[in-house]
């Protein structure tokens, strides 16, 4: 279910109160360390960090009226989720989530194409989700998704 949250600050609030203090540390590490020109917003019910319309005036191919998505974060019905897009779609981005969340946290890795899940908060990597944060600048984003996913006219 997605959240009617309208404002990031508002979407903390609405979170369970034993999930609070992880998902507002989560939310912390990667703002300190995601790079220079994403922007923290409402994306999808849930808090995305992404492209501005002032950075990439195209917006998303799906929805142009909504900025180029990144990175999302959610508190759901079972966890805390991690939406990245670029692990979804870099390899060696995802080989290097894959092998460092090995080396970071004794727990198994619960990971879709993009997907990242947390049963329990105590297990989420802070650190680990804070570099991998700093790993795509906005302007390797947007030369990516032009390459990879945006439909060719």
């Amino acid at each position: 279910m997605q959240s009617t949250a309208v404002t990031p600050d508002e979407y903390v609030a609405a979170i369970p109160e034993e999930r609070q203090a992880a998902f507002k540390k989560l939310r912390a590490a990667i703002k300190k360390n995601l790079p220079k020109g994403y922007k923290e917003c409402m994306s999808y019910g849930m808090i995305g960090y992404v492209v501005p319309h002032s950075i990439y005036p195209a917006g998303y191919h799906c929805s142009p009226e909504l900025p180029l998505p990144f990175l999302s974060i959610a508190s759901q019905k079972n966890g805390i989720s991690i939406y990245h897009m670029g692990v979804y779609g870099m390899p060696a981005l995802h080989d290097w989530f894959v092998a460092e969340h090995g080396k970071r946290s004794s727990k198994k890795l619960d990971m879709g194409k993009s997907c990242i899940r947390y049963k329990k908060p105590e297990d989420i990597p802070f650190d680990l989700i804070g570099e991998l944060s700093t790993k795509v600048s906005v302007p390797e984003w947007i030369s990516f998704y032009e390459k990879t996913y945006k439909p060719k006219k």
